[in-house]
């Protein structure tokens, strides 16, 4: 096994230097990459550095149906994050290459991620330190200042859309902070409801949630579900946060809400193409927060992405493959 060529398009993120690549270069011949194009239109450099590959891994670069075609040897694709919509599993399926994913690794990392940017709205912690820094804080007359309006959380009520294992872990960082949860899923989970969380339908969720936080897959069916029809359910001066995917959220209908008043704060991780372009309308969105897809990037969860990735890859030369997202 150990003649296995294997390729990584797109490894800076993952590892930009503090883990190491040992625990999949030890199974094969590993050729790293740190950047590969985005562009789904621009495969060439992918198909010149994956040739003769049999497994190859991607975080973010498209492996299309181009792609697949023009490299017969490939029998393994490893996507190096839980979401794989950068790879066409339908085709790769009936090409009879088994796709992986990453499952589990981000949970307490993203959740953590997702309350770090409702505290900043509630607190803006951030822009404190920075005026005292400037000198404000000196210069006031009074003992303390605040530039913003600061939010307690308890007693709000948090609608969580999407309960898998991080809208899970979120509800219960929600409920430390003395908030009721109304939850949102295709599964109910009658074991999380009680006093402090209930399911509700999505109507009920947006008429009665404070903060509505996302933590649910990209569907054909919930594409732009954060949008102008659901936010006029809403209410007024709600707090919206996406740490999930971009295009969950219609940017053009929140920056609207957002510049009105309707939606009191935003804060996102994720934009609907990445990196975020220059004409992205929620850069010009009143009180609105951006972070450059970061919530899934703790050292600590990066190392757990990486060995199960190793992991994946072992079954898969074991004829045992596990996370298999086609099968």
């Amino acid at each position: 096994m150990e003649n296995v060529k294997i390729v990584i398009l797109d490894g800076f993120t993952e590892n930009p230097g503090d883990i190491s690549w040992d625990p999949i270069a030890s199974q094969g011949d590993l050729t790293v990459y740190d950047r590969t194009s985005y562009d789904p239109n621009d495969v060439s450099l992918t198909i010149e550095r994956a040739k003769d590959a049999e497994v190859i891994y991607t975080n973010k670069t498209p492996i299309n149906k181009e792609v697949i075609d023009a490299l017969p040897d490939l029998k393994f694709i490893g996507v190096l994050a839980t979401g794989y919509n950068v790879v066409d599993i339908a085709y790769a399926k009936e090409k009879g290459i088994l796709v992986s994913n990453i499952p589990a690794y981000g949970t307490p990392a993203v959740s953590q991620f997702a309350a770090a940017l409702l505290l900043e709205v509630c607190h803006h912690v951030g822009e404190h330190s920075r005026a005292v820094h400037n000198g404000d804080w000196e210069k006031n007359p009074d003992f303390c200042f605040w530039n913003y309006p600061l939010i307690e959380l308890a007693g709000k009520t948090a609608g969580v859309i999407g309960f898998g294992r991080i809208g899970q872990s979120f509800a219960g960082i929600a409920q430390a902070f003395g908030m009721n949860v109304i939850a949102h899923d295709i599964i109910e989970y009658s074991e999380f409801t009680g006093d402090t969380l209930k399911f509700a339908s999505l109507d009920t969720l947006f008429e009665e949630a404070d903060i509505i936080s996302l933590h649910c897959p990209l569907t054909p069916e919930n594409a732009g579900i954060i949008n102008k029809d659901n936010i006029a359910k809403m209410k007024d001066g709600v707090i919206i946060i996406n740490t999930s995917r971009g295009p969950l959220v219609n940017e053009a209908d929140l920056t609207e809400a957002l510049n009105s008043g309707k939606v009191g704060y935003a804060a996102v991780d994720v934009v609907s193409a990445e990196p975020i372009k220059a004409d992205n309308p929620l850069l010009k969105a009143k009180n609105m927060i951006i972070t450059p897809h970061i919530a899934w990037a703790p050292k600590e969860a990066r190392v757990r992405l990486m060995d199960i990735a190793a992991d994946n890859l072992k079954h898969y030369l074991a004829g045992d493959p596990i996370n298999i997202v086609n099968s």
